[in-house]
């Protein structure tokens, strides 16, 4: 560890990470809140207000569908801190249009959408060419030491920031939103202290050429491919989570300040896991360990989707980031692994769109089946298909299974 603090470059890009992933949890938190909020308010009912809830998910997965492999092959092509602090830059107009709304008291839902979709844009090229940009910056010795805590980096302000922006949302959107744009600036500041080339050794070849080249590792790495479509199917089926706001409000009834303290549970188990796994390395049957983390995460959200009781709900979510925490750190550090420089980019990319078809996806099928079947029958369903999933995709790809040391 020692060592690795030593190379300063990594620190500052370790740092600017955290700190811009917690500001894209928080204002994509807040979208959420306001969203659903305004819909109650100006006479939908709670059945239609999930239902846009989960279509603030579809307005920032669609330009992430379609810019993301582009946005790998630029990363694998250009400088990537260059595409790193651009879009944050789009990423600030975003947050910064978005808390201009709300503190103004507009009511119409569609510029909120229509931002959303800016800013599914902007984090279309932010995650490949950060993910692909941290592996540059240490020796090759340092490498798995460094995957890891880049890894617990991301994942821990990818589930702490949805909290604090729960938190942040019972003071206000506004206030949340401005968060957002303070933390995206400390992140474009923290880049500007990198010193090393962040340009990647480009590969011969056109722009579908290596698109292509990129699809085909996925494909064919089964343990990159089992382990990021677990992860897809996994988090779209169980995502109980983009419902908070119902069950905050419709169904637990305990307001803003308690879909606060709700949104601040899965970071609890998170964090927990983290501080276990920065000092205690996962040694031997990472593959197995991730499996049951995520039928842990299934279980879990069947016993939130079921819970009458605040606190229950709450110990529901704690061990729900927990087990999310055990799950993305094995799969994040197993992609990294066994993916050479050269393909970083795309590689990540096409992990970065299934994470976000699990995320912002996992929204929109969320509030579709909350729709039909209720907040509590859609967090039920996901969590166990969930199960299901981690069961047929436990026999379909035995060489993730098999996956025993994370080195």
């Amino acid at each position: 560890m020692r060592a690795l603090l030593k190379q300063t470059d990594f620190v500052f890009f370790w740092a600017a990470r955290f700190v811009a992933t917690l500001a894209v949890q928080i204002q994509a938190v807040t979208i959420g809140w306001q969203v659903y909020t305004l819909a109650r308010e100006t006479g939908h009912n709670e059945g239609q207000g999930a239902f846009l809830l989960g279509m603030v998910g579809l307005a920032q997965f669609i330009p992430l569908f379609f810019l993301t492999l582009t946005a790998g092959e630029t990363a694998d092509r250009h400088d990537r801190k260059m595409i790193v602090t651009a879009a944050i830059g789009v990423d600030v107009l975003c947050a910064a249009g978005l808390g201009l709304l709300a503190w103004s008291g507009h009511t119409a839902l569609w510029p909120i959408f229509a931002i959303a979709v800016l800013f599914g844009a902007g984090r279309a090229f932010l995650s490949p060419a950060s993910s692909a940009m941290g592996p540059m910056l240490v020796p090759r010795p340092l490498l798995p030491r460094a995957i890891a805590w880049n890894s617990l980096s991301w994942q821990s302000a990818s589930i702490i920031g949805p909290a604090l922006g729960g938190l942040l949302c019972a003071i206000s959107p506004a206030t949340a939103f401005g968060a957002s744009v303070g933390l995206f600036l400390l992140g474009g500041l923290l880049l500007t202290f990198i010193r090393q080339s962040t340009k990647p050794v480009v590969q011969p070849g056109s722009r579908w050429t290596l698109i292509k080249e990129g699809l085909a590792y996925t494909w064919d790495n089964k343990i990159v491919f089992g382990s990021i479509s677990l992860d897809l199917f996994a988090v779209l089926l169980g995502g109980a989570t983009a419902l908070l706001p119902v069950f905050a409000r419709d169904v637990l009834h305990v307001g803003a300040e308690g879909f606060g303290i709700l949104r601040a549970a899965p970071a609890v188990g998170a964090t927990l896991v983290a501080v276990f796994l920065a000092s205690h390395q996962i040694r031997r049957r990472a593959g197995l360990l991730m499996f049951g983390a995520v039928a842990v995460f299934g279980a879990a959200t069947v016993v939130f989707g079921l819970s009458k009781w605040t606190w229950l709900s709450v110990a529901a979510l704690v061990v729900l980031g927990g087990a999310d925490m055990v799950s993305v750190y094995i799969r994040q550090t197993l992609v990294q692994l066994v993916t050479p420089d050269p393909m970083r980019g795309r590689v990540a990319a096409v992990s970065g769109l299934f994470i976000s078809a699990s995320n912002e996806l996992g929204e929109f099928e969320s509030g579709v089946a909350a729709r039909f079947l209720g907040p509590v029958g859609a967090a039920v369903f996901g969590g166990v298909g969930a199960l299901i999933v981690t069961g047929a995709w436990a026999k379909m790809f035995p060489e993730l299974r098999k996956a025993d040391r994370l080195a």
